[in-house]
This record gives structure tokens, C-alpha cells and sequence, in this order.
């Protein structure tokens, strides 16, 4: 445990990006050997165009890293948080607790309030608008939705009072979960069956990618399933019968316009009410 607790507290921000990189690639090379489904589409252009998401995602964090590194000192300095009730239980009760508490208020909480606020959801439909969701899909998402998610990270470090350490490890796992939820990748369906009772499989994620509700509004999960099983928000549906993209906005060319996906929270005469 101290040397997972070293390393992510000094972890470089070339190691951050590598596992980042490493992951797109390695779920790209698997859905491009064993795919889900065919799907027909470009799929660099379709890249590029995630890849560029990704890529404001990063600046947005890093320019705001700053507030996450002083509000992990706050907690600790004052003692302030769930974990700094807990500091003297077993390390690993103590790392998965603090993953639980970190996945349900800055990943669960946020997404399930996304797709509640609509002013939220203006930000956060640019990620559904993807009709060819693969593993660049996991960052795709528009620059203020990134700023609504860093604003829920940093909130979840305050209650849950999570050492910078933990959330580096939280975020590290997070950004190579996601990859492997959205990757358009085949497992045997009992395996992601099994895998969705503990982590947000491919499959189960797929649902919530179905263009229209009830699924759109389910299964918010990010890392962990279990919240969407607590809080009654897991659905499922045959993988035959999954249509990517969101029933408001299905054009081809303007999901494919990162012009048009930047300006998409500002559109006025576009309906935004999921069917």
C-alpha cells in the first residue's frame, strides 16, 4: 500500500498522459481485431474529432488543477471529510472506501444530475451525440461539461476529504474504465454479465448510449455498478437492439462538426426534450 500511496502522490503528468494514451490505443487495437458491431463510419475522422474533446478536457483539468491540490490539503490540514473520520482503519477499507465515496459524488451524482438539469444536459448531450460510440467516445465531452465535472470533483473531495494521492488513483482508473466501457468490444455475455454485479461493463454502458429513453436515463455508473443497482437506475437491453446517438440530435454531418458540437449548448431552436 505505501508504495501505490508514493507513486500516486508523485505520480509525473507524463505517466498521467501515457496511461491515458495506452489505453485509447490498446481498446482500439482489440475493438479493430474483435468489434462488437461494424460499425460504418471514419474511423480517424471519427477519432480526430473525440481526440479533440479529449485534448480540451486535459487543459480544462490542468488549468483548474491547482483548486483540486488545494482543496485535498484543506481537507487534511482541518480534518475535515468521511476519510478523515476514518484515518485509522485498515489502509485498504480505507483506499476502497474513499474509490466509493469518489465514484458516487463525482462521477454518479454529476452524470445523474446532467441528464436531470437542462441546462446540464445541453453540455453533457455532446458525449450522446456520438452515433458510433467506441473507445474514443469516453472523452468526448464539451469544454463546459468538463468545467460541471471538475466542479463535482472537487465537491467529492470535500465531503469524502480524499488525500491528492487517491485522487490521482481514482482518476487513473477512471479514465481506463471508461475506455473499456465504451470500446466497441465483444465479451462473451455471461462474463459482462458477471463484470456489470462490480464495474460498469461494456454492455451495461452500451445501454445507457440507446437513443432513446427509458435507457438514455439509466445506468449512470462510472466505475463501480453498484450505485445504479441501489438506486434503481440500471437497465438492460439486448445488444442487437442498441441504436447509438441521442433521438433529438441524429445528423450525421452535425455530430460529426466540431464547430457545430462546440456550439450545441447555445442552440436556441434545437429541441433538447429526449423522446
Amino acid at each position: 500500500m505505501n508504495e501505490i500511496i508514493h507513486y500516486f502522490e508523485t505520480i509525473p503528468s507524463l505517466h498521467r498522459a501515457l496511461i491515458l494514451a495506452g489505453g485509447i490505443t490498446f481498446f482500439w487495437l482489440i475493438e479493430t481485431v474483435k468489434p462488437l458491431f461494424i460499425l460504418k463510419y471514419e474511423k480517424w475522422k471519427h477519432a480526430g474529432i473525440n481526440i479533440f474533446f479529449t485534448i480540451t478536457s486535459i487543459v480544462v483539468n490542468f488549468l483548474m488543477a491547482f483548486i483540486l491540490l488545494w482543496t485535498s490539503n484543506w481537507t487534511a490540514d482541518n480534518h475535515f471529510g468521511i476519510l478523515q473520520l476514518a484515518s485509522g482503519i485498515n489502509p485498504w477499507i480505507f483506499l476502497i472506501i474513499g474509490l466509493l465515496l469518489l465514484d458516487l459524488i463525482g462521477a454518479y451524482l454529476v452524470h445523474f444530475v446532467e441528464h436531470k438539469v437542462k441546462f446540464l444536459w445541453r453540455f453533457h448531450l455532446v458525449h450522446h451525440s456520438d452515433l458510433w460510440v467506441d473507445t474514443t467516445t469516453a472523452n468526448r465531452h464539451h469544454p463546459g461539461e468538463s468545467v460541471i465535472r471538475f466542479v463535482f470533483t472537487t465537491l467529492a473531495v470535500v465531503i469524502v476529504g480524499a488525500p491528492m494521492w487517491m485522487v490521482f488513483l481514482y482518476q487513473s482508473a477512471s479514465v481506463v474504465l471508461s475506455q473499456f466501457n465504451h470500446a466497441n468490444v465483444s465479451l462473451p455475455v455471461t462474463i459482462d454479465k458477471m463484470l456489470s454485479y462490480i464495474i460498469v461493463s461494456p454492455d451495461m454502458h452500451k445501454v445507457h448510449h440507446h437513443y432513446v429513453l427509458p435507457h438514455t436515463d439509466s445506468n449512470y455508473g462510472n466505475i463501480f455498478s453498484i450505485w445504479d443497482r441501489l438506486f434503481g437506475t440500471f437497465s438492460t437491453i439486448k445488444r442487437e437492439d442498441i441504436v447509438y446517438g441521442i433521438d433529438t440530435h441524429m445528423e450525421v454531418d452535425k455530430n460529426n462538426s466540431v464547430t457545430n458540437l462546440l456550439k450545441i449548448p447555445f442552440q436556441k431552436k434545437q429541441s433538447f426534450e429526449k423522446q
